[in-house]
């Protein structure tokens, strides 16, 4: 572990899946050095009843990060924290919030917001076998629940389980009605019952998740009183806006690179990615926002977009797009 977790927990990238995979975190590292990072939601069964232990690949560099795990079972919860902490991870996470169809019938993810005594008894399972912290990120609450009522609960049993941190998405999700993406927007943003938590248990490390989309925000969040700010999608279509000056904004650090020069340094990356049987476009589809909102960043995104999917793509691809994306700015 190359730093305290806690400290890093100051930013992190939210857990979503299909997008936080191993290439994309490797760039989000090379981007800022101090942030947290989570793993997509990787489930229990997978891992030991399915012995799908590849699950778990990681690259060292990017430390701290944080496995996230889903599950209901506490003995196979247990087993698979142990299978996390033995590859390294920093920390493991319990998902208490995704609310899709999928998980919803594994129970787990969001439902379990439901189940709170379960939930301690996961956690509490999975923190007996493991050294590393074992943290929660949960919803304020599920469907007709009252998040006032419940989620003061829900974080007392936690936190009397042993859980040091927890991230609160800052909406309700609803498990019928609405679909994964509608339950990331629709449900209003209750970001004061998140300040109220903290004040109620000032010893728990709170981090707020939901809707944050610039620095400024979070480190307004931060100024408040909150421990951490956890920002998902914002963090992953416009990476260096978010990412870029963290370490400089957030974490008193200095910006010690540059857009242009990250996507130099994944090159050599991605050469190894090739070299083991991968394909460009496994990489480079999560660099696709690297330039968000800079000029060329059309040009950029067209030429990774069309070639790197292409048999035999390799490196020249990104040289390619950034030299179009060159051409495009001195128009």
């Amino acid at each position: 572990m190359i730093k305290g977790v806690s400290s890093a927990a100051r930013l992190s990238v939210a857990p979503m899946m299909d997008w936080t995979d191993r290439h994309c975190r490797f760039m989000h590292r090379l981007i800022s050095g101090e942030a947290l990072l989570y793993t997509e939601m990787v489930t229990a069964p997978a891992l030991v009843r399915g012995g799908a232990l590849h699950l778990l690949d990681y690259n060292a560099q990017e430390h701290p990060v944080a496995l996230q795990l889903g599950g209901s079972d506490p003995e196979e919860l247990a087993k698979a924290a142990q299978f996390g902490a033995k590859a390294g991870y920093d920390e493991i996470n319990l998902n208490c919030g995704c609310p899709s169809d999928r998980v919803q019938s594994g129970t787990f993810g969001a439902v379990l917001m439901k189940h709170p005594n379960l939930v301690a008894r996961c956690v509490s399972a999975m923190r007996e076998v493991v050294d590393v912290d074992v943290t929660v990120k949960c919803r304020i609450g599920v469907d007709d629940q009252d998040p006032h009522e419940v989620l003061p609960r829900f974080l007392e049993l936690i936190v009397q389980a042993g859980v040091p941190r927890v991230t609160i998405h800052a909406r309700k999700a609803w498990l019928q009605g609405l679909s994964p993406k509608e339950n990331r927007d629709i449900p209003p943003l209750d970001y004061d019952l998140v300040f109220e938590m903290k004040k109620q248990f000032p010893e728990l490390h709170i981090s707020i998740n939901g809707g944050i989309s610039d620095l400024e925000t979070a480190s307004r969040m931060l100024d408040q009183g909150l421990d951490g700010v956890m920002i998902g999608r914002a963090a992953y279509h416009q990476p260096w806006d978010i990412l870029g000056d963290a370490d400089a904004q957030l974490f008193g650090g200095t910006t010690q690179t540059t857009a242009r020069q990250v996507a130099m340094d994944m090159l050599p990356y991605i050469e190894t990615h090739l070299s083991s049987g991968g394909r460009l476009h496994q990489v480079t589809r999560h660099m696709l926002g690297l330039f968000a909102g800079q000029p060329g960043a059309r040009r950029w995104r067209q030429v990774l977009s069309t070639q790197a999917t292409k048999d035999g793509a390799g490196p020249e691809v990104v040289l390619d797009a950034l030299k179009k994306m060159d051409e495009a700015q001195a128009v």
